[in-house]
């Protein structure tokens, strides 16, 4: 933490809780303040760089309602990416490992935040918050549930059965297979999610690949066959394989319905 602040420090804290502000922009410190340009710039990279605000985007700092005492400050993981998106009027949705984290999937709490959203690509830092910000298109975007902080923040994840069907279509990047399957097997028994629902899901958010697979283990767990059918008409007739698991060699008994390399046993 920044010892011993100075009069511009102080005076621009004073400011941000008697006006009990959260965010503050470039140019709106210089009039309330008496600043030029110069010092508006300085006092608030130095600060950033104190750890007492956290830089949102170009111009735009989170601020904390009241100095700290000791150590730097930072917004928690909603608040920054809720400041981030509106900051950029987006849509997002939390994803991956911290979907995985919050419906009791994985265990594991993760160090970054993952969200799908229709604005940007890349990995942030927002204070301590580390963001990996995953663009899609907007028609990927829903099947939703939102989340209410204790602080008061609300922010939108991935429903359950969504993110089922993210673990198997974006395997790679969340190291979602083999462990997917034995989720979705795990959730249609006891009854959290349905057939019916994942199929939807399926159709609507998959690609060919994310069918093929989910049809395969629908087909295992003996699904409807109304259910089956309609994940079959959306492929085109193909004669090429795909590996039931990704990340292992493609042997073992292929399903021809599907064209899946049943591998799990290789």
């Amino acid at each position: 933490m920044k010892k011993g602040l100075g009069q511009l420090e102080t005076r621009l804290f004073a400011y941000i809780q008697l006006r009990k502000l959260t965010t503050v922009r470039t140019g709106e410190l210089r009039e309330p303040l008496h600043l030029t340009r110069t010092q508006e710039r300085e006092l608030l990279s130095r600060l950033e760089r104190a750890g007492l605000i956290a830089r949102v985007y170009r111009g735009l700092y989170l601020v904390p309602p009241r100095l700290p005492l000791g150590g730097k400050w930072s917004p928690d993981e909603a608040l920054a990416l809720n400041t981030l998106m509106a900051e950029k009027q987006g849509r997002y949705q939390i994803c991956g490992p911290n979907a995985f984290h919050l419906y009791g999937f994985d265990e594991q709490i993760p160090a970054r935040m993952y969200a799908y959203n229709n604005r940007l690509s890349g990995e942030r830092q927002i204070g301590a918050v580390a963001l990996t910000l995953i663009k899609v298109a907007d028609v990927r975007l829903g099947d939703t549930q939102e989340v209410c902080k204790p602080d008061g923040q609300v922010v939108v994840y991935a429903s359950r059965t969504r993110t089922l069907v993210d673990a198997v279509y974006d395997w790679s990047r969340f190291n979602g297979l083999p462990r997917g399957y034995a989720w979705i097997r795990r959730e249609l028994m006891a009854k959290r999610t349905s057939a019916a629902d994942l199929t939807k899901a399926t159709l609507r958010y998959g690609d060919t690949g994310t069918i093929r697979r989910i049809g395969a283990l629908l087909e295992r767990e003996k699904a409807d066959h109304v259910l089956l059918r309609k994940l079959e008409k959306a492929l085109k007739p193909t004669t090429s394989l795909i590996p039931w698991i990704p990340t292992r060699p493609k042997r073992g008994t292929v399903n021809r319905r599907w064209g899946v390399v049943l591998n799990d046993q290789a």
